[in-house]
C-alpha cells in the first residue's frame, strides 16, 4: 500500500517492522525510487536526487527497510557508479546513461553499517545505512567457499589432515 495520511476514524494494524541487521553484507532490493531536490548543505551544494527505499536481506536475522539518498552531484558522481555497477546496469570502469526507470526492483549487495545518531529529543539511536554498494564480480569472489586443498598424488601424507 502506498503511503498516504491517516483520517481521524481510520483502521489501523501494521506494527513497526524496524531491524537493526549488525553490520556486513546483504543482498538488497530497490522497493521505489523518487525524484527529489536537495536544498544543499555544507559538503553537497544544490542538486537532484533520487530517493530509495532499499529492502536489506538479513536471513533468519529479518529484513529491514532503509531509505537512501544519491545525489545527482560530481562530488557524489562515485557512489552512483557504486549503486549501478551493484545492480548490474554498469560494468566497473564504464560509462553509462543512468536508467532510472530500471531502479525499481533491482538487486544488489551491499556492506551496510550501522548508524548511530541522536533524535530530536536527543536520545541515542541507531539505524542501518549502505557504507558502501558492491560490485557483484567481486561479492561472488568473496561468498564463494574456500576449494579444498588438493590431496598429494599416491594419497601421501598431509600434515595437519586427518
Amino acid at each position: 500500500m502506498a503511503d498516504r495520511a491517516f483520517d481521524w476514524g481510520d483502521t489501523i494494524e501494521n506494527d513497526s517492522s524496524f531491524t537493526l541487521l549488525p553490520e556486513g553484507v546483504y543482498p538488497f532490493t530497490v522497493v521505489s525510487f523518487e525524484r527529489g531536490e536537495h536544498a544543499g548543505s555544507d559538503k553537497i551544494p544544490p542538486c537532484k536526487k533520487a530517493v530509495l527505499t532499499i529492502e536489506l536481506d538479513g536471513g533468519a536475522l529479518g529484513t529491514t527497510e532503509i531509505t537512501e539518498n544519491l545525489f545527482l552531484h560530481s562530488k557524489q558522481e562515485w557512489k552512483l557508479c557504486q549503486f549501478f555497477t551493484a545492480i548490474g546496469q554498469r560494468k566497473k570502469g564504464e560509462q553509462m546513461r543512468m536508467n532510472w526507470q530500471a531502479v525499481p526492483g533491482a538487486t544488489g549487495w551491499a556492506e551496510v553499517v550501522v548508524n548511530k545518531y541522536k533524535n530530536r529529543d536527543g536520545e541515542d539511536r541507531q539505524n542501518n545505512r549502505v557504507g558502501k554498494y558492491l560490485d557483484p564480480a567481486e561479492v561472488k569472489q568473496t561468498q564463494a567457499p574456500a576449494a579444498p586443498a588438493a590431496a598429494p598424488a599416491g594419497g601421501g601424507f598431509v600434515p595437519g589432515a586427518f
